[in-house]
């Protein structure tokens, strides 16, 4: 007689555990923001908090395709170096298509054009050496984080690549015009996680990344092509990585070894913190979002307050990576204990 109470009151804390797992995120980013504020007032003007949105922009568009590889079961540690040595081949392919093209619109989506193409041929390259080459992710993207950083070092010759001032003048727009009171940024952003929520949630795609993730054996037998789904997940990683460098090189107009440092760490903390399991198997774009907002939000406010260096934002954002990964194992170990 006492069995449905029980199972009712399971199936109640299961509900709450979720609930709480979905809100946690957000309700953190809450709490930076009212934290922000107590800290300094200026943290809620419209022009601080513009400039947060546009900065989470970047490192949330390659977050929301570093959430399907790790989804997967993968890794990519080699974004920023990507997004560098992509940003510096836009930029001598651009400078030199201007007595050709001129400094117009032509040839800004020259450049926007062959960033796509770069970002998924790179993307195809690390999942046709994960999958195809049988080398684990971590190493396969490691070293072409190595060639991708020198290639851009090399194409600088050990300085820095700048965009040529008229072709800037007319690509300007990109980053630092806005739309509806929101910067262009942020509505590529808001589109490719409107995409990618879609592809990881409400495709076949999607769920056969989930269980690449869970059990890529038992994934096998249910005959996904798991060669081609993990593929993939790294072309939609470098095709985001793409989209990000395209909003980013007008901001600057110059690209070097120093461009996209540390993008890596900040992209996996983002997917990290939004609640995607680390191990593959489990993931969500919502928090992927809210992640890359954190993670701009702490910076933000580091740069309000004395109290910790700006210059330890790196390792603020490692803590959190380690705090993030012993959380999932706790919940982990918790629900073997109940399921015991």
């Amino acid at each position: 007689m006492t069995t449905a109470p029980q199972n009712t009151g399971a199936t109640a804390a299961r509900k709450m555990s979720v609930d709480l797992k979905t809100l946690g995120p957000a309700l953190a980013l809450l709490v930076l923001c009212i934290i922000g504020f107590l800290l300094n007032p200026a943290f809620v003007s419209e022009g601080n908090l513009t400039n947060l949105l546009t900065r989470s922009a970047f490192i949330g568009i390659i977050a929301v395709g570093a959430t399907f590889v790790i989804t997967a079961g993968g890794i990519d540690l080699s974004v920023g170096s990507m997004a560098a040595a992509i940003a510096g081949v836009m930029i001598i392919v651009m400078n030199n298509a201007v007595d050709t093209l001129g400094a117009g619109v032509p040839t800004v989506l020259l450049g926007a054009g062959l960033a796509f193409v770069l970002g998924i041929g790179a993307g195809w390259i690390n999942g046709a050496l994960t999958t195809k080459g049988k080398i684990e992710a971590f190493i396969v993207t490691l070293g072409t984080m190595g060639i991708y950083r020198s290639l851009v070092t090399y194409f600088a010759n050990g300085g820095t690549l700048s965009l040529d001032f008229d072709i800037r003048s007319t690509y300007r727009p990109v980053y630092y015009d806005s739309f509806l009171g929101l910067p262009v940024p942020v509505w590529v952003f808001i589109a490719v996680a409107i995409c990618g929520w879609i592809l990881l949630n409400r495709t076949a795609f999607g769920r056969y990344c989930t269980a690449i993730g869970s059990n890529e054996a038992v994934a096998k037998y249910s005959a996904i092509n798991i060669d081609r789904v993990k593929t993939l997940t790294y072309i939609i990683q470098g095709l985001c990585v793409a989209f990000a460098t395209v909003i980013y090189v007008p901001r600057l107009g110059s690209a070097s070894a120093s461009t996209g440092v540390l993008w890596e760490l900040e992209a996996i903390a983002a997917v990290i913190i939004g609640g995607t399991v680390l191990k593959g198997g489990y993931g969500r774009i919502g928090g992927t979002i809210m992640g890359a907002l954190i993670l701009t939000t702490i910076g933000n406010i580091l740069n309000f307050t004395d109290v910790i260096s700006n210059y330890l934002n790196g390792t603020m954002q490692g803590l959190i990576i380690i705090v993030a990964v012993l959380l999932q194992r706790s919940d982990w170990k918790l629900g073997s204990r109940s399921k015991a």
